[in-house]
């Protein structure tokens, strides 16, 4: 592991690596992008007041959530190709797939955050003449903020990991695919071990300060309604 003729391979190769971190860091964003569309909108339907709505996003997210993000990208990848359509690379692969991976789970954060406001708030603004829609992006969706953000920051530590997962989705285009090619790669494959922990660091170095955020935010909103309650207790 600290033979220096190894760590001069990988500093040789290390746009290979820089390539695969681009490819890792475009992947993810578009991927979010999708997600939180995909999140709000499912969401929303989670908590219409009619039913065919409620039905369709139970599917959407119990069908996803219940099965493996491999799966469906694979499935995605190759469906494609084999239908003929040009141009659907692996990046494009992987960004639709783990937009619509975590599309359902952004879908329940986004439920659960519009669920934690009292249904008082919506009564009040029904009585005010607010349609549904301007309640819901008026009232409810912005106290909803400070309860989704801690668990949708986790979300995003969790896609940009995932983006792992587009390994054997049609081609070297991530930042593991291009790990594990250095590492089998004829004349590379001596400083394998070294090219691993290389990968590894670039993702902790992207990961841990998003999740290190997510826990001190999460931290700070609990400590806030802790003084808020104290507060309250002591009127």
């Amino acid at each position: 592991m600290f033979e220096q003729e190894k760590w001069e391979i990988v500093w040789n190769h290390r746009q290979s690596f820089i390539d695969g971190t681009i490819s890792t860091v475009i992947m993810a964003l578009a991927g979010l992008a999708i997600a939180l569309v995909l999140g709000v909108i499912f969401g929303l339907m989670s908590t219409s007041h009619s039913k065919p709505p409620r039905i369709i996003s139970r599917i959407y997210v119990e069908f996803i959530q219940n099965t493996p993000l491999m799966l469906q990208a694979l499935f995605l990848f190759y469906s494609v190709a084999f239908s003929g359509v040009k141009g659907f690379t692996a990046l494009m692969c992987g960004i639709v797939a783990l937009g619509i991976y975590h599309g359902a789970y952004i879908s329940e954060v986004v439920r659960a955050g519009i669920t934690s406001v009292p249904k008082g708030q919506s009564e009040a603004a029904y009585s005010q003449g607010f349609s549904q829609i301007q309640t819901m992006f008026l009232i409810v969706l912005p106290q909803t903020i400070k309860v989704i953000l801690p668990p949708m920051v986790n979300q995003v530590v969790n896609l940009i990991k995932n983006t792992s997962c587009m390994f054997l989705a049609g081609g070297a285009v991530d930042l593991i695919s291009r790990t594990n090619a250095f590492a089998v790669g004829e004349g590379t494959a001596s400083a394998a071990g070294q090219g691993y922990i290389i990968g590894g660091v670039i993702f902790f170095v992207i990961c841990f300060p998003l999740s290190t955020l997510a826990s001190r935010w999460e931290n700070r909103l609990k400590n806030r309604d802790v003084s808020s309650n104290k507060k309250e207790g002591a009127k």
